[in-house]
């Protein structure tokens, strides 16, 4: 399989999926940006409340009807439960546009990947109970569970019950080999009772900007000085000696590049089995670009630079080592609390821009 630029393709990204094992997946779920995803080469998408958010800024004269159809029938529903309404509805939408790559490609890919609540990531049962009802919303979903304390039995037992994973909010070597390892024991449990397997299609994501994101935090806190280019490898780093670990374990399951903050957290994944899941703005970036299409993911950081980061920093060190955390420490450590603290405001934002149609101020009318 070629890894080198042909003329022919019509973008990098779209070349990277018709030459390499690596897929592409759209992190949206905007009609308008799906539908551009897709036509270069995208076989995935997701929706979470940030991103409904983002769909309503955006969409707003299509959605309008479809919340207030929501309101009518619903009298007597909370702001809250309309706004789920609206991830639902807006995930059932994507889940549309993606279903003939999944007919296509038998269910590894084609999915769109629905958040379950992230004010949940305490509760194994809530987010088990969430997860079913999320994947039976079509055929082609595949559910988001944080990677927390309370998240990986949830992960372990929603498989078991045949639900397809994505692993969120995971920045940190050890938490994807729990996440792996849960995968592994949930569909071990379902073989051991004869039941299919072969529909599941788990992903864990490592959100390796957001790991950059809190080095660059730590580095002003603890007065660090390092060069600068070093902690745009961070997360590149954690991810390459993950994908390796995966690989050599033969577990099953893929792994997922998001929280994009520069090209690497593309350019240095291409070539493995795994998913990139840029945002739109950052996929029309790339395939403006001249980076070559060529296969770096076996191509390791340079030692120097993970040397560095080591060295100076705790946290990348724990998020690079298999015993770096334990399960019982996912949820303190501080890229897990940041993203939390994002998603869970952002379901607050949700409930109140339904709030203000339910109630609208009599001052603006």
């Amino acid at each position: 399989m070629s890894t080198l630029v042909q003329s022919s393709f019509k973008s990098p990204l779209y070349e990277m999926t018709q030459t390499t094992p690596t897929c592409l997946w759209n992190d949206s779920a905007s009609t308008r940006e799906l539908t551009y995803s897709i036509q270069n080469g995208a076989v995935g998408a997701t929706c979470n409340p940030v991103i409904v958010l983002g769909v309503l800024r955006e969409e707003m004269a299509r959605w309008a009807p479809v919340l207030g159809r929501f309101i009518e029938e619903n009298p007597t529903a909370t702001d809250d439960q309309v706004g789920w309404m609206l991830v639902e509805e807006i995930s059932k939408n994507a889940a549309a546009l993606l279903r003939p790559i999944f007919d296509a490609q038998a269910g590894r890919n084609g999915r769109l990947s629905i958040q379950t609540d992230p004010r949940l990531y305490r509760d194994t049962d809530a987010i088990v109970a969430q997860a079913v009802r999320f994947s039976g919303l079509a055929p082609n979903m595949i559910v988001k569970i944080p990677a927390t304390s309370a998240g990986i039995p949830a992960i372990e037992e929603a498989t078991y019950r045949g639900v397809s994973i994505n692993a969120t909010v995971s920045f940190t070597l050890p938490q994807c080999v729990a996440v792996a390892e849960a995968i592994e024991r949930g569909l071990k449990r379902r073989e051991r009772e004869g039941k299919e397997t072969a529909s599941i299609s788990p992903v864990c994501t490592i959100m390796v900007g957001r790991l950059d994101d809190w080095l660059k935090v730590v580095l002003d806190k603890e007065n660090i000085t390092i060069d600068p280019g070093y902690l745009e490898w961070a997360g590149v780093a954690v991810f390459k000696k993950t994908y390796a670990l995966f690989v050599e374990r033969g577990y099953r399951i893929r792994l997922l590049s998001a929280a994009f903050r520069n090209h690497m957290h593309w350019s240095e994944l291409i070539g493995g089995d795994l998913v990139v899941s840029p945002p739109y703005s950052w996929q029309v970036r790339f395939n403006a670009s001249d980076i070559p299409v060529v296969a770096r993911i076996d191509k390791p950081v340079e030692p120097r630079v993970v040397d560095e980061l080591a060295k100076r920093f705790v946290d990348f060190r724990r998020a690079s080592s298999e015993d770096g955390l334990s399960v019982a420490e996912f949820d303190s450590f501080a890229p897990t609390r940041r993203t939390l603290r994002q998603f869970i405001a952002a379901t607050a934002e949700l409930s109140s821009m339904v709030r203000d149609v339910l109630v609208p101020d009599p001052a603006k009318a």
